[in-house]
């Protein structure tokens, strides 16, 4: 079966990041032997003064292949990460579906684009999940962790909202590559400009040294723009990608 599990308000200013920790969860179902996990990504939410948040206000998310069986364990074991592994002062939730048998996933998409546009509360949050069947539990604080978690969720399954957590380093002998070697890349799935232009593969693209993909259409994308004053093809910086 697939799940998509997603935490969301675990850390403070000086404690790792709800991404390191959503991490640690992939790698330890890895561990156990319970599934195979796809990388993190990162859903930004609605910054607004009615909004308690860290820093940007952001959900992490991964989908895993596991089977059956391990559904329960695998919420049991997030439930007590989160727990002890949540920073003080945090208000750490946890969100996990089975996309399989998830009823309704466009109510689940629409709450996570509400999310990045509107304030909305706990009871929003845990009626829709009560609607839908999905697990969506709070360990700790206040619990409005559960807000974003369910969010981040809804955006991850709509395939087109968010960035892959870090950044990774594609092998050149030179400081440009072609197209054609960024999908030789196993964490890239497809290369195309900002404006959605799929270039030749023979394109020739002048890499920084922190290249990162975002999620669009269910795939891992790199995308490019070009310089406007050498007119060469570049990896996006983080600024530019601010809109995932």
């Amino acid at each position: 079966m697939k799940i998509l599990l997603t935490i969301d308000d675990t850390d403070n200013l000086t404690s790792a990041g709800t991404g390191e920790l959503c991490q640690m969860i992939a790698a330890s179902i890895e561990e156990k032997g319970w599934g195979t996990c796809s990388g993190v990504t990162r859903h930004q939410l609605f910054v607004h003064e009615d909004i308690p948040y860290t820093s940007h206000n952001s959900s992490m998310c991964f989908r895993a292949t596991i089977h059956k069986d391990h559904f329960e364990s695998i919420i049991a074991f997030a439930s007590n990460f989160l727990k002890t592994e949540s920073a003080e002062g945090s208000d750490p939730g946890l969100c996990i579906i089975n996309e399989e048998t998830l009823a309704a996933p466009q109510k689940l998409m629409e709450f996570g684009e509400k999310a990045k546009k509107q304030v909305l509360t706990k009871a929003d949050a845990y009626g829709l999940a009560k609607e839908l069947g999905i697990h969506l539990s709070e360990h700790g604080g206040t619990g409005d962790g559960v807000i974003g978690a369910l969010a981040g969720t809804g955006l991850r399954l709509t395939g087109n909202d968010g960035r892959f957590k870090g950044n990774f380093q594609i092998p050149v002998t030179y400081p440009s590559t072609r197209i054609q070697d960024l999908l030789n890349h196993p964490k890239v799935d497809r290369v195309e400009t900002l404006q959605g232009q799929t270039l030749p593969v023979d394109t020739i693209v002048s890499l920084s040294n922190k290249v990162k993909t975002v999620l669009l259409n269910h795939e891992s994308v790199l995308l490019l723009f070009q310089d406007p004053e050498d007119h060469r093809w570049k990896n996006c910086t983080k600024q530019l990608l601010k809109g995932f």
